[in-house]
């Protein structure tokens, strides 16, 4: 065995360390001594890194595997800890009752009370409402179906949730529905009027008419027509007298619209139901004003105001005007 001693420049350019080198003859691993002379901060590393790799390679690996199945088991455990977590949820009791106008119900659970309307089309849906199953009374496994009815979504049912007093429909009534875009209140109207009633549904746009369309495919008492409502003329053939026109076109002539459709056909002594929206008739005035001049329209156009509503918190600067149609008067 020999000893060489060797000068290397350390991290400091200025200090040199005094390296001392162990030749060994018998095999090769000896070598791991090299780091070990080393002076200062360096010895330190060179015998921790020299030492580990000399000669103990095989007994801490397989000390490491032993461990690792040790944590294989501890794994386990939490999977079974998992194992508990779901339980039962129990759906609210919910009973129906009838709304005061005929057609029209309220749905009451323990979490909250909406309107709804008894399905014309079981297990369809219109625009992603819920629908609310509840067993038919007297009968074994046979139930009703009826659809949420969101007034967000429908300024007849904020009308009817803001406390109108008369919307002139029910079972078999015949509406004229001006203004019908993709069908979401007539599908209601559809369920209040029922199999005995007709909806005629008229729209101008193209886009909403073919949701129009498709709503109509599953409800029979749902006559599309894609026309203007400015020219009653060309959908004459199609409408026979009604009980009812509902009007929700959003346009400034919105009271002739309903005048001129009234003379063709709303019977004498019929009802009209018409949604205002105050920025479409005229922007510039406040809406009170807006509403007052489109009732006096409706005077003009031969009808007697019954009741004017707005319809906060669900639509800003909207109302619902009421009116009876007296030709002769």
């Amino acid at each position: 065995m020999a000893f060489s001693k060797y000068l290397f420049p350390s991290q400091d350019r200025h200090c040199f360390a005094e390296i001392l080198i162990c030749d060994v003859d018998e095999g090769g691993r000896g070598r791991g001594g090299f780091a070990g002379g080393r002076g200062g901060r360096g010895g330190a590393r060179g015998g921790a890194r020299g030492g580990p790799r000399g000669g103990g390679r095989g007994g801490p690996r397989g000390g490491a595997a032993g461990g690792r199945g040790g944590r294989g088991g501890g794994r386990g455990g939490r999977g079974g800890a998992r194992g508990g977590r779901g339980a039962p949820q129990r759906t609210p009791k919910v009973t129906v009752e009838p709304h005061k106008f005929e057609g029209v119900y309220i749905a009451r659970s323990a979490k909250e009370d909406v309107l709804c309307t008894r399905n014309f089309a079981p297990g369809c849906t219109v625009y992603g409402e819920k629908k609310i199953s509840v067993d038919l009374p007297g009968s074994t496994g046979e139930k009703i179906e009826y659809r949420q009815w969101n007034p967000f979504r429908s300024k007849l049912g904020a009308a009817i949730l803001g406390g109108i007093r008369n919307i002139f429909m029910q079972p078999g009534s015949k509406v004229l529905y001006l203004g019908a875009a993709s069908g979401t209140t007539v599908s209601h109207v559809s369920d209040i009027v029922g199999p005995e009633g007709a909806v005629y549904a008229v729209e101008f746009s193209h886009r909403p008419g073919r949701d129009l369309l498709n709503v109509a495919k599953t409800r029979t008492n749902i006559v599309p027509i894609i026309e203007d409502a400015r020219h009653p003329l060309k959908y004459r053939i199609l409408v026979p007298m009604v009980d009812t026109i509902f009007a929700d076109v959003a346009q400034p002539d919105q009271a002739r619209i309903v005048g001129l459709n009234a003379k063709y056909f709303l019977k004498d002594g019929g009802h009209c139901v018409i949604s205002i929206k105050a920025s479409c008739i005229d922007s510039t005035a406040s809406a009170e004003a807006v509403f007052a001049a489109e009732v006096q329209k409706l005077r003009e156009e031969k009808f007697k105001p019954l009741e004017q509503l707005t319809l906060e918190p669900y639509e800003r600067d909207h109302a619902m005007v009421t009116g009876e149609y007296r030709p002769n008067a």
